[in-house]
């Protein structure tokens, strides 16, 4: 055997020995499947078209029965089936439908169990989630839940499903109902404790004057919140949920059942060298600049992942606003008056060439009161953000190498510019060949970019690639789950109805 072939074999084997898991009897180790991979050579391997928009959102994989199971808003409130036993081969096999709900937002599997989560009959009421067996397909149990639960997902033990209960407004502002957080227990008999975010009312000025965001119509401090998405940390003890519109992260305690911090995001300084945007759509240009301004990270998915026995956050930074008929923050830069001292350059930065188009919030920069904006805040960090899970301190953030990537490849959208920019959505993070990766979702561009964040402050960029358009659901399979053996990362593609299964080279 040549050095180079015993090398390999050396660091297979002592990978796969690192990753083993330990039987409870004997405590010996349990080597799991291990295979050499390139996580820089992910490609398309298969692919099924499921309908038009909102026909794919997001999937939850059962490695024991080998289905897919599939968010559908596409003519009715569904789960697609889809077959992956004959992967490449992927087939649709059957349809779940859930028609006394308004909608359907999420699926989670653990244990041979499929967790639906779906908004009540009324959208502003409470939600439930639905038990179905992914053997049989068979319903378990139907749980009342908070108000539009917007994420599912288990416990890594399989002990708890939790559910973000987003409890958005109806269109005229006139039903708002509170966020909330569910946790069922399903170890007994599925009970439930649904827990709003009352109890911090009175650390409203302490949180805002961090970043945190309060300000919907008419609305206390619990009904203002929306949590949006949830991770889990890999002990089954706490949880950590987005509440996006309010720029913050959220921890769980799990096993008692409470809300125990609030942590509020901030805002990327973009006049910061580090921190560029392409602020507008009309400037002929696809060009990183600095400006006079901050961005509300205001992140979407969420990602717990350790490195050297720290936990971490990976936070997708979208950006989203609250623009309803009867309250709308939106406002574009041109349309608002500049304290003249603060921006003494004020009208070159209102052309729309400049600041004008960029999408701010009217809500905030005003901060002497006196009707002019002294400060400029947009709406989404454009980037992945990394946080210690315990602080909420800024780790890292992939900004400005990102988008630059998705220029320098031809894929960057202009038309999104003066809004969202790559419109950073989706996260999951995830072990490919020793390496520890965060698959990052950008909506607008249809692009996932892979980076190596096996050390949280200094990413390293991997690879990037085409999907269908607008990935929405990011979902990675490991090798030992997958139905070939080998590591699988599945997209949901929002606006084309498609997933689309990509998987790396051997090594």
């Amino acid at each position: 055997m040549n050095s180079r072939k015993l090398f390999n074999a050396l660091l297979i084997a002592a990978m796969a020995l690192a990753s083993c898991k330990k039987d409870k009897k004997t405590d010996e180790p349990i080597p799991e499947p291990f295979v050499a991979e390139n996580p820089a050579t992910f490609k398309e391997i298969a692919s099924i078209d499921l309908g038009g928009a909102t026909a794919a959102e997001i999937s939850a994989y059962d490695p024991s029965t080998k289905k897919l199971f599939v968010v559908s808003n596409d003519g009715g409130t569904k789960v697609e089936v889809v077959d992956l036993s004959a992967y490449p081969t992927v087939s649709k096999v059957k349809t779940l439908t859930f028609p006394n709900n308004a909608g359907i937002n999420s699926v989670a599997v653990s244990n041979g169990l499929l967790a639906v989560a779906l908004d009540g009959a009324d959208k502003q009421g409470n939600g439930d989630v639905v038990i179905i067996k992914t053997s049989t397909l068979e319903e378990v149990k139907k749980i009342t839940v908070g108000a539009m639960p917007d994420m599912v997902t288990f416990s890594p033990d399989g002990n708890y499903i939790l559910t973000a209960n987003e409890g958005e407004p109806n269109d005229t502002y006139t039903v708002d109902p509170v966020g909330s957080i569910s946790i069922i227990n399903v170890k007994d008999n599925y009970s439930v404790k649904t827990m709003d975010f009352s109890g911090f009312e009175s650390q409203k000025a302490t949180l805002v004057a961090n970043g945190f965001r309060i300000y919907g119509l008419n609305a206390s401090f619990a009904k203002d919140i929306e949590p949006e998405y949830i991770t889990v940390a890999a002990d089954s003890k706490k949880a950590y949920v987005t509440l996006q519109e309010n720029n913050g992260v959220a921890e769980i305690d799990i096993v008692a059942g409470a809300i125990t911090k609030i942590m509020p995001l901030g805002t990327r300084d973009i006049s910061l060298a580090e921190n560029p945007f392409d602020v507008s759509d009309k400037d002929g240009k696809k060009e990183l600049k600095n400006w006079p301004i901050k961005a509300f990270y205001l992140p979407d998915a969420i990602a717990y992942f350790t490195a050297n026995n720290t936990g971490y956050l990976a936070l997708a930074n979208e950006g989203d606003t609250r623009a309803y008929s009867a309250f709308n923050e939106e406002a574009r830069v041109k349309d608002l008056t500049l304290d003249p001292t603060k921006f003494p350059t004020a009208s070159l930065l209102k052309q729309d060439a400049n600041l004008g188009r960029l999408t701010v919030s009217k809500f905030f920069g005003d901060t002497d009161g006196d009707g002019d904006y002294d400060e400029l805040y947009a709406t989404g960090g454009r980037s992945l953000s990394i946080i210690n899970a315990s602080t909420g301190q800024l780790v890292a953030n992939i900004g400005k190498d990102l988008e630059q990537r998705v220029i320098d490849a031809g894929k960057y959208d202009d038309d999104r510019s003066d809004n969202k920019g790559v419109e950073v959505e989706g996260v999951t993070v995830a072990q490919v060949n020793g390496q520890t990766l965060a698959f990052i979702g950008m909506e607008r561009v249809d692009q996932i970019a892979i980076y190596d964040i096996g050390n949280p402050a200094a990413p390293k960029f991997v690879q990037l690639f085409s999907t269908g358009d607008a990935p929405e659901g990011i979902l990675f399979v490991k090798p030992k789950d997958s139905p070939n053996g080998r590591s699988l990362l599945i997209v949901s593609n929002e606006d084309d109805g498609t997933v689309k299964f990509f998987q790396p080279d051997k090594l």
